[in-house]
């Protein structure tokens, strides 16, 4: 898009500062043409609602989940020097970390046109950067629209009332005019390359709730030290919340962007994750529409994936975790991979230093895949704790009803950004 048909805000979006966003960041939740019918806030907008322009809506997902160039990997580890560190997933990076570069989550979203997923968790680099370390915002904008898949018309159906929504959400969220992003992590994949990880550094799982080593787990004493284990449960818990914590940084980086366009909106996870993926057991509530399984000793259903979209790496989804683990394996070493010698990277040499990491052999595959299998078939699922699909922040955003804090608030309660967002936006209005 060329400067003359941008509107004149976006130049003072460029220029915003990183401590101005951090410092300004705050919940600011009535929007145009929102209601909040009782109590102390009782108020009615004056607006009609208010969608996001196109432009708005790709800003705010590339702050979310935009490509960033290549992942700079992890130079050393002291147990398999000189081998490169291979633990990472994908060879790109995005606007937020990963867990040892993982990236193991794809952000889907939904306005009043319809549900998208933005897949470019292994998407290369959409461009090297600048030798001052520079890229092109605009291009990396242009870049991400080609990753965006439109999955049904209309948006994410679930109604605005508890227990879907929390009590406090429903007047707010996923209504007319609103943005609502929502990244999802493979937990079950996740774990796959925790179990890799573990493995690399000289560990392996013990059943903490049975009480057992892993059966058949000495037949690897020759590559691990078998005794020196890792619970699992403190192994899934460990996964679920590094997987989160990738969820949530990128909501934060939407939440920062928000101040700089002048939108409102906030991160949150006042909705309920089984809702939301399709989980709930109520057809009328088909949220994603994830496909789920449930059994009378689990406290919850289990999510694994939405067919042709986004599968959890675990059955049904693969016929067994051995095929589950052999994936992962291909996506690390394979065409595109982090470490395949044919992948560009960031370096003078790239091939040199991507062949420089250590492939996992059929005994670190087999050893890996018994682990995983062991705990799929004890408990069913995998992981075997937590959930293979994971939903929990959530970012909205909309246009802000200044009105209304001008009404309750003092001075202060937004931005600049946000009192001249209509006029530098939207000059027409």
């Amino acid at each position: 898009m060329t400067d003359s048909k941008l509107p004149k805000g976006y130049k003072d979006m460029m220029e915003y500062g990183l401590v101005e966003a951090l410092l300004g960041r705050r919940a600011r939740r009535f929007f145009r043409g929102a209601e909040i019918p009782d109590g102390v806030f009782a108020y009615k907008s004056n607006y009609d609602h208010e969608p996001l322009t196109e432009l708005e809506k790709m800003l705010v997902l590339a702050a979310c989940a935009g490509n960033t160039s290549w992942h700079h990997m992890i130079q050393r580890a002291e147990l398999y020097a000189p081998h490169l560190s291979n633990y990472a997933g994908a060879a790109g990076g995005r606007t937020f970390p990963s867990a040892a570069g993982f990236h193991t989550s794809k952000t889907f979203f939904t306005d009043d046109e319809g549900v998208y997923v933005l897949d470019n968790r292994d998407a290369p680099a959409f461009a090297e950067r600048n030798e001052d370390g520079t890229l092109n915002f605009e291009d990396m904008v242009e870049e991400m629209k080609k990753q965006i898949t439109k999955l049904q018309d209309g948006r994410l159906k679930f109604p605005p009332e508890t227990p879907h929504i929390e009590a406090h959400n429903t007047w707010v969220v996923n209504h007319p005019g609103t943005l609502l992003v929502i990244p999802v992590a493979d937990v079950a994949q996740h774990m796959i390359l925790g179990l890799c990880y573990m493995l690399q550094n000289n560990f392996v799982l013990y059943d903490d709730i049975n009480k057992c080593a892993i059966p058949g787990i000495e037949k690897y004493s020759n590559i691990v030290d078998i005794n020196n284990v890792w619970p699992f449960t403190f192994v899934e818990q460990l996964c679920l919340t590094e997987a989160t914590t990738e969820l949530s940084i990128s909501c934060y980086a939407g939440a920062l962007m928000l101040n700089a366009i002048g939108l409102g909106g906030w991160m949150f996870d006042g909705i309920s994750p089984f809702s939301f993926i399709g989980a709930s057991g109520d057809p009328n509530v088909p949220g994603l529409g994830f496909r789920y399984d449930f059994k009378e000793d689990w406290a919850y259903p289990n999510p694994t994936g939405l067919e042709g979209v986004m599968e959890s790496h675990c059955p049904p989804h693969y016929p067994d975790m051995r095929a589950a683990v052999e994936a992962v394996v291909k996506r690390k070493f394979g065409s595109g991979g982090p470490f395949n010698g044919e992948t560009p990277g960031p370096w003078k040499d790239s091939k040199k230093v991507r062949s420089a990491a250590q492939v996992h052999d059929e005994t670190f595959i087999e050893c890996v895949a018994m682990q995983a299998q062991y705990v799929y078939d004890k408990f069913g699922k995998f992981p075997g704790t937590v959930p293979s699909i994971y939903v929990l922040t959530y970012l909205q955003a909309h246009h802000l009803d200044l009105e209304f804090y001008d009404k309750f608030y003092k001075p202060g309660a937004y931005l600049k950004t946000h009192s001249e967002h209509i006029e530098k936006w939207h000059g027409d209005k």
